[in-house]
């Protein structure tokens, strides 16, 4: 189905009805967005945990640390 033919039968239905379906879809769309940030952070976090060993351990993964008090022009 189409967005076109959603909203036309979204149209012919009570407006209370309309706003009932509307504020379950935002709902919906509002959780699965949070799912998301959360999963996202989460694999963000374990990726840093998997590699600390070989940024504490290798010193040429973080050579160019040095230059993170030296200005930065674009």
């Amino acid at each position: 189905m189409t967005d076109r033919e959603i909203l036309e039968k979204l149209k012919k239905l009570p407006t209370a009805e309309r706003l009932k379906i509307v504020e379950s879809a935002v709902h919906q769309l509002r959780e699965e967005l949070e799912y998301a940030v959360e999963q996202g952070a989460d694999r963000l976090a374990q990726a840093a945990q998997t590699l600390l060993a070989d940024y504490v351990s290798d010193p040429e993964l973080t050579a160019f640390t040095v230059l993170d008090s030296e200005p930065f022009h674009a």
